[in-house]
C-alpha cells in the first residue's frame, strides 16, 4: 500500500487473515494483557471483522517486508467526516515481533496513508495509563497529551481510565471533500 518506511507494509485486514491473526493474539496474550482484546477464535474473529463492513472503520496488518509476517495491526476507527474529519487509532503488536520498532514504522505509514490518502484531519489514541510501551509509541509520533479519560472503555471487565492524545494532519492538508467550505 505504502512504500515508506521500508521495513514494513501495511495490508487490508480480510477474512484469509483469521487463522494467523488468531494464532499471533493467542500467542501475545502477555503482551496484550489488561491493554486490550482481540479476537482469539475462528467465531470471535469473524464477528469482529463485521466492524469494517460500512468503511467508518478500517483494519491494517502491518508486516515485515522481509519475511512477510505480521508485525502487528492497525485499526482507524469511528470515521467522521463533515466538520470533524477524523477518527481514533487501536493499534497492538504480536510478540514475536515486539520491540524491534515495526509499530512506530507501521504507524508512521498508517499516519500518512490517513492524513494524505483518507484525508482525515485529526487522529487519536486513547491510551490506558500504565500501558508504557504504547504511550511511548505516540510520544515517539508526535501526538500531544489532551487529558484523561475516566471510565472511558470496557476492557477485560471493567471500565477502564484512558489517556486521551492525538495529532492533526500536516500542513500543507488537502480536505475531504465533505468538509463543509463555511
Amino acid at each position: 500500500m505504502l512504500t515508506t518506511p521500508s521495513r514494513i507494509a501495511l495490508h487490508p485486514l480480510t477474512f484469509s487473515d483469521q487463522d494467523e491473526f488468531c494464532s499471533l493474539v493467542r500467542a501475545s496474550a502477555e503482551l496484550h494483557g489488561p491493554w486490550m482484546q482481540l479476537p482469539r477464535t475462528a467465531e470471535e474473529f469473524r464477528t469482529w471483522m463485521r466492524r469494517f463492513e460500512d468503511g467508518t472503520n478500517l483494519g491494517l496488518l502491518i508486516r515485515v517486508k522481509e519475511t512477510g509476517a505480521a508485525a502487528g495491526m492497525v485499526n482507524i476507527n469511528s470515521i467522521i467526516r463533515g466538520r470533524y474529519q477524523g477518527a481514533s487509532l487501536g493499534y497492538a503488536a504480536f510478540a514475536p515481533s515486539a520491540g524491534r520498532g515495526y509499530m512506530t514504522e507501521g504507524l508512521t505509514a498508517v499516519l500518512e496513508y490517513a492524513f494524505a490518502e483518507l484525508r482525515l484531519h485529526r487522529l487519536e489514541a486513547n491510551i490506558q495509563p500504565g500501558n508504557k510501551a504504547s504511550l511511548a509509541v505516540v510520544r515517539r509520533l508526535g501526538f500531544r497529551h489532551e487529558g484523561l479519560s475516566p471510565a472511558y472503555l470496557y476492557i477485560d471487565g471493567d471500565w477502564r481510565d484512558h489517556e486521551r492524545w492525538a495529532l492533526t494532519a500536516p500542513a500543507p492538508w488537502s480536505p475531504d471533500p465533505s468538509l463543509p467550505e463555511v
